[in-house]
């Protein structure tokens, strides 16, 4: 895929970040079509959150930045109901969308740059601390591997998409160019709802 590239977009209620799960049921016929096309080419299909409209009918607004979907497994038990499992790739932005008579968004989009490997600083390693929590209680499959622990980036994608935070604020952090800034903020967040008590390590 190049800088510049155009996609299906599937506009959801959920913000999909690089490297994060997001289970998926496809049942409208456009998002089967989608998904079929994409599974046979072995390409992504663009994730962005919903900033105007529903999930299913009409086709939405999207927010202008998203993230690569890449299909990782699928298993259809019931007729006409797709069970998609996908991992999130790299950060894009809309530059422009259009629907099809089918009512499929498809985009010319423009990839970001992911974002170079910068160490958690000192003062974040709490945030660290309650991730290895979350793997010590669910497996170490509650996240796709490798696990960059010593990652911002990586960290703050993982706090990000798994504390309970309202979407629009999910978006934002989505969209923030700077790790340490977005991991910051997650730490801010665990401060004020309390979450850092047993795992602040005195930061």
């Amino acid at each position: 895929m190049t800088d510049q590239s155009r996609i299906p977009l599937f506009p959801l209620n959920a913000v999909l970040f690089p490297g994060g799960r997001l289970p998926l049921r496809v049942f409208e016929a456009r998002y089967m079509d989608m998904t079929r096309d994409c599974m046979r080419s072995g390409s992504p299909f663009g994730v962005c959150l919903i900033r105007e409209g529903r999930e299913v009918g009409k086709p939405a607004t999207p927010e202008p930045v998203g993230s690569l979907a890449h299909i990782i497994d699928w298993d259809m038990q019931q007729l006409g109901m797709l069970q998609l499992q996908t991992r999130g790739g790299q950060r894009f932005r809309v530059l422009r969308s259009e629907a099809s008579p089918q009512g499929l968004l498809s985009a010319d989009i423009e990839l970001i740059p992911a974002e170079d490997p910068v160490a958690v600083p000192e003062s974040l390693k709490a945030c660290v601390q309650l991730l290895q929590t979350v793997v010590r209680d669910q497996g170490d499959t509650v996240f796709h591997a490798p696990h960059r622990m010593d990652e911002a980036a990586w960290v703050g994608y993982r706090l990000a998409e798994i504390l309970p935070i309202p979407l629009p604020a999910r978006q934002k952090l989505l969209e923030l160019a700077d790790s340490v800034e977005r991991l910051t903020l997650l730490h801010r967040f665990l401060e004020q709802h309390g979450l850092l008590q047993n795992n602040s390590g005195g930061a």
